[in-house]
């Protein structure tokens, strides 16, 4: 189990286990996630990297950590690492009696067998203790009660009698802090949303994602909030037109006028989703011009430009050359971090105006700063249709023009923000 999580550390870009912090070990399980599917608590992953469980932790979650950290299975990984080890000592000892050879190649034969005879029990034995069973029988719905206005109070229906398992779950879009404990035996959930977007609503059963459900409140203009970076916290919405002298900008005035507590470590985010959903996020090119004016005068100031889809993220932030540590970055299943990839290209005097392209070409990725392209990347699953874009800081972004556009020139948003 060390040596997996070990592993998958290292493949999601992150330190040794020991040396993990909670901000850490929360992008883990959002990490194992977005690969798997299967939901593993925070909880359970700081046992798993601490190496503090009494029994083996159940097949499903077995399987998803030895998944993300690039094997196939859980038993994939058991096989792998005894070949490995079995032909690693086999050939240390360099031995030319083949009576040996043969006796050893029977050996790991053997061994490799009673693994697989016992992987398959405990499966059996997990698979059994977990309870899970007839998660095809589920039903999973969600509507709207106050249009695309936010906040959104949404009904959720689900039919989850017939399902065997230990515990049920809605969890109202990515962020595991919104995930709320359902009855089995009830079939309405209500909730709320605070931010517009195009989210997806996951039904769970213990660990395992088995329904989703899109629920998207679109905004159709540029809309603005603050909010806080602590787990559940509710945005303050920024009442302000936000177009002044040919840009989009907020003022130290339009946060204060909003009650917005300013010594508060916040994000101000301004975006903008449309209802009309039907161009790929595969094949774009986002230009704009950008700068970031002090809220709290800073130390690192930083932009994170996104644009928004169906399936996963797609985003990269930018910053100070000297703050680039902090950096990162995620393109569908490509996430990158700051600590442990070099992401010092990324960085560029965001105080100052900044031309941008960000152009997705066949899911291949490049990043243009002051019409020099200063980064590249690939990443191998769609994210899906363009759902939104956004200009998040904890400064005040100023955006002079937005072009985007597909790559056969048809524009998916743009504005010169001439006009308020």
């Amino acid at each position: 189990m060390k040596i997996c999580m070990t592993e998958l550390c290292k493949k999601a870009g992150l330190a040794e286990p020991k040396n993990l912090v909670q901000r850490d070990q929360l992008f883990l399980c959002e990490h194992i996630q977005n690969k798997t599917g299967v939901l593993i608590s925070l909880s359970t992953i700081k046992r798993l990297l601490n190496g503090q469980f009494s029994h083996l932790p159940q097949i499903a979650t077995l399987d998803a950590i030895a998944v993300t950290s690039g094997y196939q299975s859980w038993q994939d990984f058991k096989l792998s690492k005894n070949l490995v080890n079995g032909t690693a000592g086999y050939d240390n000892r360099q031995s030319t009696n083949s009576k040996n050879k043969s006796v050893v190649v029977k050996f790991l034969a053997l061994g490799s067998l009673l693994i697989l005879i016992s992987l398959g029990l405990l499966a059996i034995i997990n698979i059994k203790k977990s309870g899970l069973a007839n998660i095809d029988k589920a039903h999973f719905s969600a509507a709207k009660v106050t249009g695309n206005n936010i906040p959104n109070t949404v009904v959720f229906k689900y039919n989850v009698d017939s399902v065997t398992a230990d515990s049920f779950f809605i969890q109202q879009s990515w962020d595991k802090n919104r995930r709320v404990r359902i009855d089995k035996n009830s079939h309405t959930l209500t909730d709320i949303y605070y931010e517009p977007g195009y989210h997806t609503a996951k039904l769970i059963a213990n660990d395992k994602i088995i329904k989703t459900v899109a629920v998207s409140i679109p905004t159709d203009k540029w809309v603005y909030y603050a909010e806080e970076n602590v787990p559940k916290s509710i945005p303050k919405y920024i009442s302000t037109k936000g177009i002044k002298d040919g840009s989009m900008q907020l003022t130290r005035e339009d946060v204060l006028s909003s009650k917005v507590d300013v010594r508060k470590n916040n994000k101000i985010v301004q975006v903008y989703f449309p209802s009309l959903i039907k161009n790929s996020s595969d094949n774009f090119v986002l230009r704009y011009k950008v700068k970031v004016n002090a809220l709290n005068n800073e130390a690192c100031p930083y932009l994170m430009s996104e644009v928004f889809c169906q399936k996963r993220f797609m985003y990269f932030i930018s910053t100070l050359k000297g703050c680039t540590s902090e950096l990162v970055a995620q393109f569908g299943d490509n996430e990158l971090n700051g600590k442990t990839s070099d992401l010092s290209m990324l960085g560029s005097d965001i105080k100052s105006w900044q031309n941008m392209e960000l152009r997705v070409q066949n899911k291949k990725v490049s990043i243009s700063i002051n019409n020099v392209e200063v980064f590249s990347a690939a990443y191998h699953d769609s994210c899906g249709l363009i759902t939104g874009l956004g200009f998040i800081s904890n400064g005040l972004c100023q955006v002079d023009f937005v072009d985007f556009k597909t790559l056969d020139g048809k524009v998916i948003y743009s504005n010169t923000f001439d006009k308020p």
